[in-house]
């Protein structure tokens, strides 16, 4: 294993991301892949039986003793509600309605947003494209974990306390690191989620609340499907700031796994990701993936080496002065 150090600092980088190098590269010699550009007919579908299989859950829990609840939510309803985060990802790239109907994209996603409990999708699009535009930006790509976080959450210990609260610092990261004025799309989403929030507590009472918005904390921290947030982007070899996932885990988070080739295409629907990956495998076969994002988790937790300072940072100019 040769030297261990523990990293006292982010891996800065003075270059520019690899992904619009290797996306120019890839179209000059497979133009075909543009065709797997474009709305995902299934998507709509796929999300709206979750949406609505996550209501009749509400109905069915809400006699449930407590301790159940919280079992469900974490076993069931919280993977579903991990799922729905990201197919609003997805759909932050348009893909469910196409490039040519944004405000139907946006819609949608508020309307995947009801079952997380909290409103959460118009300002993840809001930041979302910055982590695209800007990956690893400097104050820019609020992904990247803070000096406080990377300088604290550094044992064993600490590091499985900010898994387990990484939905916390994930929803308020962006208003320290780079706060951005309230959208109008920002307040329709809220307006919307407290609404159906009275309407369920009105129907079936506090558990089906308690059953959604712990489902979306438990499954975002410690979980098997939340191995992805480390698995993206932290560095796990020096070199490399993006890396893929192809296992069985995809079947449930609409391919996230496939995340180097989502970041070469982001306008690739998540279900035509492999096609990109089986196109072009000579750009993807000899880069470094994950097999398996519970061993990602154990890793980050136990591995020295490894922790919120493990990301690739750099300089980067907004798209404006550039």
């Amino acid at each position: 294993m040769g030297n261990r150090v523990t990293r006292d600092d982010f891996e800065w980088v003075y270059t520019e991301q690899p992904h619009t190098q290797r996306r120019k590269e890839i179209l000059a010699k497979y133009p075909e892949i543009k065709t797997l550009m474009g709305p995902d007919p299934h998507l709509k579908w796929i999300v709206s039986g979750m949406v609505f299989l996550q209501f009749l859950a509400c109905y069915l829990v809400k006699d449930l003793s407590w301790k159940w609840i919280f079992f469900w939510a974490y076993a069931f309803g919280g993977c579903i509600n991990h799922s729905l985060t990201l197919a609003i990802h997805d759909i932050s790239h348009n893909v469910a309605f196409g490039n040519k109907q944004t405000k139907w994209n946006r819609w949608f996603a508020v309307f995947a947003n009801l079952p997380i409990g909290v409103p959460y999708s118009a300002s993840f699009k809001k930041y979302h494209i910055d982590h695209h535009r800007y990956l690893g930006g400097d104050s820019l790509d609020v992904d990247i974990p803070t000096d406080f976080e990377g300088w604290f959450f550094c044992t064993p210990l600490r590091k499985l306390l900010w898994l387990f609260f990484q939905p916390l610092f994930y929803s308020l990261r962006p208003l320290y690191v780079n706060p951005k004025a309230i959208t109008q799309m920002e307040i329709f989403n809220a307006l919307a989620q407290f609404s159906i929030d009275l309407i369920i507590y009105y129907l079936w009472g506090l558990k089906p609340i308690i059953y959604l918005i712990a489902g979306s904390i438990l499954c975002m921290g410690l979980h098997p499907i939340s191995g992805h947030f480390i698995a993206e982007h932290y560095m796990f070899l020096k070199g490399y700031e993006t890396y893929s996932y192809y296992g069985p885990l995809n079947w449930l988070t609409f391919n996230v796994g496939y995340h180097m080739e989502h970041h070469d295409f982001p306008s690739i629907p998540g279900c035509r990701l492999p096609m990109v990956k089986k196109i072009a495998a000579e750009y993807y076969d000899n880069l470094p993936y994950h097999q398996s994002w519970i061993r990602v988790l154990w890793d980050f937790v136990f591995d020295d080496t490894i922790g919120p300072y493990s990301r690739v940072k750099r300089l980067c100019k907004l798209a404006e002065e550039s």
